[in-house]
């Protein structure tokens, strides 16, 4: 799908108040999406099912989207489980077997687990062409493309190496990008700690010695009670959840489309 910019979902995009009520809903009458993944990427889901309990149905999905939820189709590919999972290719194959099975489906989003942490510029490479010949076999379908949780290793790191890899080729060829990483990298009050060696838990490095001492999220939702909601986001803390689900929702109403700000 052509675009004449980039659409970015990261933590910016991860302010639930930000988002017009009635881009909600023309998202759930106009979006039917497969979302596959593995541990890290059902922060998404975890997040958005801790959001309908605190927030109210507006916010509810379900796999086919009756009684008017969105339709968000949970894991509902065979022969892959993630963007790295059995290997770095088999996701694009099930990608293909299940839109061909399901011509309704308009939005295909794919996450990694560690996988970027250990990827080589041509695995990323390997991963961005892939990309790239779906979008050019299905023109129907808005394809979202993902950076790899933190992994502690700062801005470094190889995973920072790899995510800004993937980060620049969709501001060029103006993709669809979902943030994991950025979204992960800010508390909500815009403190940045990837470069204070920042993990996929929230630890972060507080002395200067490269060893995670403190954890960013534990301390905002001490300071912020009533301020956000219980999930229990795999690997991580409730407010890393509540981030991710706010930024998804964020990015439905864009895929619906919402100019955002």
């Amino acid at each position: 799908m052509s675009r004449d910019h980039p659409v970015v979902i990261d933590h910016t995009s991860a302010r639930l108040s930000l988002i017009p009520p009635e881009w909600i809903d023309t998202a759930k009458t106009r979006l039917h999406i497969a979302y596959g993944h593995t541990s890290h990427g059902s922060q998404i889901i975890t997040g958005m099912d801790g959001l309908v309990a605190w927030k109210g149905t507006r916010y509810a999905f379900g796999n086919g989207g009756s009684g008017g939820v969105l339709d968000l189709r949970d894991t509902p590919f065979s022969g892959a489980s993630d963007l790295g999972n059995p290997d770095r290719i088999s996701w694009a194959a099930a990608t293909r077997a299940y839109l061909d099975g399901h011509p309704e489906i308009n939005v295909v989003v794919w996450s990694w687990c560690g996988q970027v942490s250990s990827a080589a510029p041509v695995d990323i490479d390997t991963y961005l062409d892939l990309m790239a010949g779906l979008e050019q076999e299905y023109p129907g379908v808005s394809f979202v493309y993902m950076t790899g949780h933190l992994d502690g290793t700062g801005q470094s790191g190889n995973l920072h190496q790899r995510n800004e890899q993937i980060r620049a080729y969709c501001a060029t060829n103006r993709k669809i990008l979902y943030d994991f990483a950025d979204i992960e990298s800010y508390d909500p009050d815009g403190n940045y700690f990837v470069s204070r060696y920042a993990n996929d838990n929230c630890d972060f490095d507080s002395d200067g010695n490269a060893s995670p001492d403190r954890n960013w999220a534990v301390e905002w939702q001490t300071a912020h009670p009533g301020e956000w909601y219980n999930c229990s986001a795999a690997h991580s803390q409730p407010l890393n959840g509540n981030l991710k689900a706010y930024a998804a929702w964020s990015l439905w109403a864009r895929l619906a489309g919402w100019s955002g700000l």
